[in-house]
């Protein structure tokens, strides 16, 4: 029997070499492995033989349906190939014609307004840093003027791990003091970066406020920094982000983390100031929210207070988008919907 097996074996795997067609392959699987086939055939045997020798030779048999298997797959392969060749040489099949279009992919509208952040505020000598966006809650608030309970605090809902020193960061502003901490040297240079990514905050989902956003921070730090330098650069950042000639204004507020504080508006570009339904009627659209960096701040930041200042500010991408294109809606920025999407 064991000669047997070797035999099919020899004669299957030399006569497929010589099949070259379709209708060949098929006479050649039904007379090895078809159901009617040799190695059919050796399984049929099987209850003929002595017992003890039934498992390995029903061993040896499967090991030769499965090479043989192989083999049938390989050759059938080959004959496809080869045939759509021919058909490719005989003009069968039109190489000319265009392929099927593929669409092309675009950069989301937050991602190009970023870029265009970018831009502005590295012709005006500023740097992106990178931070983290899972943040430990002494840079997220403590080292920023926010100690425990303090009531500012309450301002933003925090999303907390497990741990409840480690969070999702609620603002960009936790990379101003690793940026200090990292780049100024032991607060004895001079830096100016912008740090923009994802901030998290657990707020009710509308069409005005998302649990994700991103924004934009800025932070400068020298000798002799006053908040005339902060009014000008923010100045020249409306100009160069909306327009020439766009009218800026500041009202006072307040953050912990800067003193004084301001807010920025600029002249509405839909209505030049006239009031519509985007400025609420009042002539102006909120776009930064900025101040002189905290003597605290500083300190924490590596920084002597009595020698050096800075001025600090942030700005959301997304709302700037909303209002240069009129987006309503500040979810389809998250929603993943191509017809949203295709738009940019």
């Amino acid at each position: 029997m064991s000669n047997t097996i070797e035999l099919i074996r020899e004669e299957a795997l030399a006569s497929i070499l010589d099949v070259n067609s379709s209708d060949a392959l098929v006479e050649w699987r039904s007379r090895f492995i078809g159901r009617k086939g040799a190695v059919n055939g050796l399984f049929n045997t099987i209850g003929t033989l002595p017992r003890d020798e039934r498992a390995a030779f029903g061993q040896r048999v499967n090991a030769l349906q499965s090479k043989l298997t192989e083999a049938y797959d390989k050759r059938e392969a080959l004959i496809r190939q080869r045939a759509l060749a021919m058909d490719l040489e005989d003009g069968d099949i039109d190489i000319s014609l265009p392929a099927h279009p593929r669409p092309k992919g675009g950069l989301h509208p937050s991602t190009r307004t970023h870029r265009e952040f970018q831009k502005i505020w590295a012709d005006m000598g500023f740097h992106v840093y990178q931070s983290f966006d899972v943040e430990e809650d002494d840079f997220n608030f403590t080292l920023l003027n926010l100690p425990p309970h303090h009531p500012a605090r309450d301002m933003q809902d925090t999303f907390y791990t497990a741990n409840p020193k480690v969070l999702l960061r609620t603002h960009t502003s936790p990379g101003q003091i690793r940026a200090m901490r990292e780049l100024g040297a032991g607060g004895s240079q001079p830096i100016r970066v912008i740090l923009p990514g994802m901030c998290y905050r657990q707020e009710q989902v509308t069409a005005r406020s998302e649990i994700q956003f991103t924004q934009v921070e800025g932070l400068a730090i020298g000798r002799n920094i006053r908040m005339s330098d902060l009014k000008g650069t923010i100045a020249e950042f409306a100009k160069r982000i909306y327009n020439p000639n766009a009218k800026v204004r500041y009202r006072a507020s307040y953050f912990p983390f800067t003193e004084p504080s301001m807010e920025v508006d600029v002249e509405c570009f839909l209505c030049d100031g006239e009031g519509c339904r985007v400025c609420k009627y009042t002539g102006w659209l909120e776009i930064a929210g900025s101040g002189m960096v905290h003597p605290t701040v500083l300190r924490n930041g590596g920084y002597d207070p009595n020698v050096w200042s800075g001025f600090a500010f942030g700005m959301g991408p997304e709302r700037i988008t909303m209002l240069k294109h009129g987006i309503q809606d500040i979810r389809y920025f998250w929603g993943n919907d191509l017809r949203f999407l295709k738009q940019f």
